[in-house]
């Protein structure tokens, strides 16, 4: 059994290396090929759920543990309205932590980080969206997604497997890199890596590690970012992922910051 298993993911693993578009067929332009990775990323079905165990591992060898679920709405079919509610099951004194945005394409997002154990609701200002997630080496951007209208987009590089885009802010005293190149696989248009550049050196990585075929979408279910000046990462696991869950709008709201709508987190 353990070595069927072993073999099924190494077949999918080399399907989705290798699988590509058809000999000599052009590549989409720059503006489209963001915006399909963007979507495979963060838009995928009416609305999403999934259980995820977050493993920090710092510099000094050290590994914590976090358990959380996270409820996903697409609030249009434009990929510019989008609610998001994290919820943290574990460790013990960490329960019941909620993060919630309202994503807004081209404005502002609102976002709220809800600490039981203070019971404070606190709001997440812009310039703290590119600052550590609960501890973890994921931003609390990262977990929401960047507007793409936030970056000017450059096509540099096409493989045989791969769209490579250079994306630079348009407002970098809002952000701490100068930009970051991202890997975009050609058959899917899931962005596979990105890497981070602060004057002129590569500091941070995401990268995908495991991808599989659920409810006939292609998903991340395997991801790690990686602080590459200290030498900490981040791994998080997806689990139990299911699209098109039918989530109620009301769960998005600030009174289900305090009282989580458990129904749909179990």
């Amino acid at each position: 059994m353990m070595r069927r298993s072993y073999s099924r993911r190494v077949f999918f693993l080399v399907f989705f290396v290798f699988t590509t578009f058809p000999a000599g067929a052009a590549a989409p332009d720059v503006g489209e090929i963001v915006a399909r990775a963007n979507h495979m990323a963060y838009y995928q079905g009416e609305d999403g759920k999934a259980k995820v165990e977050m493993t920090i591992n710092d510099t000094q060898g050290r590994t914590r543990h976090k358990t959380l679920t996270i409820l996903r709405k697409n609030m249009d079919d434009k990929d510019r309205e989008q609610r998001f509610y994290v919820y943290f099951h574990r460790p013990s004194d960490e329960r019941g932590t909620v993060f919630m945005v309202w994503k807004h394409v081209g404005e502002d997002d609102d976002r709220w980080l809800y600490l039981p154990a203070l019971d404070v609701t606190k709001r997440i200002a812009a310039s703290d969206e590119r600052t550590s997630f609960v501890g973890s080496h994921f931003f609390y951007e990262d977990v929401s997604g960047r507007g793409i209208e936030e970056d000017r987009h450059e096509l540099v590089e096409t493989t045989d497997n791969y769209y490579v885009l250079k994306n630079t802010p348009k407002k970098p005293e809002m952000v701490e890199f100068e930009h970051y190149i991202m890997y975009v696989h050609k058959s899917t248009f899931l962005p596979v890596k990105a890497e981070y550049f602060r004057n002129g050196t590569k500091y941070r990585e995401m990268s995908v590690l495991e991808v599989k075929e659920i409810q006939g979408k292609t998903t991340i279910t395997k991801q790690k970012m990686s602080d590459l000046e200290s030498g900490g990462h981040t791994v998080l696991e997806f689990s139990d992922v299911s699209y098109n869950n039918g989530l109620p709008d009301d769960i998005f709201s600030e009174r289900y910051l305090r009282r989580a709508p458990r129904k749909y987190l179990r």
